[in-house]
């Protein structure tokens, strides 16, 4: 599957109104009782490296005790088990594969992000954890392996059967809608993580330059600037000070 083209033409229109992140923000004890995401500091945005930074106190901007004590409680419960785990991961980095531009989708902290998901929305439970069960059958039934310990090419061949539903064939229709579900889930959590936002290109609300409205403009509106404040209000090289008033 292609990444990069198909992935961002998604982004630009329904994956970016469809994310189905909750905000997060776990106290500073419990971050270290509680390692959600990467090594390396890649992991996904909501816990340890995205917009929920904390305070000196130790707390997440906007958060109330309440809200605190609920995270505390996903990050300490368990719901996939290390071989749905393991098959999440797999599933992750064949949606969202390493290239020359990023990591792949577990580089990312995508696995850890998809079992915080299904803990603070359960409604995504029975659709995820069943949807692998499938998976594994189908495995069985095609190769006498779960999917975990299939070879590269016989994990593709049951995902191309299933990744397309325009294509999909009649008995593959409960396999195509587990993976249109996990898939969404992956593009979610890559794409809001410090990775994938960087891999997007986008820098948000990043201040710049301006040195006013352009001559040309101003002349064909008959407008122009006062000189004697010209020296005052565009001072691009002391943009970064802070302004003190007599």
């Amino acid at each position: 599957m292609d990444r990069r083209e198909t992935i961002k033409a998604l982004m630009a229109g329904s994956v970016a109104s469809s994310f189905v992140i909750t905000s997060c923000g776990p106290d500073e004890s419990t971050m270290k009782n509680a390692k959600v995401g990467t090594e390396n500091g890649e992991g996904f945005s909501t816990i340890e490296t995205g917009a929920f930074d904390l305070d000196k106190e130790g707390h997440g901007y906007g958060r109330t005790p309440e809200e605190e004590a609920y995270d505390v409680k996903l990050l300490s419960d368990t719901f996939f088990n290390e071989h749905e785990m393991a098959t999440i991961a797999i599933l992750a980095d064949i949606i969202i594969p390493a290239d020359d531009v990023s990591g792949s989708a577990t580089d990312a902290g995508v696995p850890e992000f998809i079992e915080f998901i299904v803990k603070d929305m359960p409604y995504h439970q029975i659709p995820v954890r069943g949807g692998l069960m499938w998976l594994d059958h189908e495995s069985n039934k095609r190769f006498n392996k779960v999917f975990k310990d299939l070879s590269d090419q016989q994990r593709i061949d049951i995902v191309d059967d299933i990744a397309y539903p325009k294509d999909v064939k009649p008995e593959f229709t409960q396999g195509t809608k587990f993976f249109s579900h996990i898939r969404n889930l992956v593009a979610t959590g890559f794409f809001s993580s410090k990775m994938g936002i960087e891999d997007i290109g986008y820098v948000g609300n990043t201040p710049n330059v301006w040195d006013g409205v352009p001559e040309d403009v101003l002349k064909k509106h008959n407008k122009s600037y006062d000189e004697k404040y010209m020296d005052q209000y565009i001072k691009p090289d002391q943009r970064n000070e802070i302004a003190s008033w007599d």
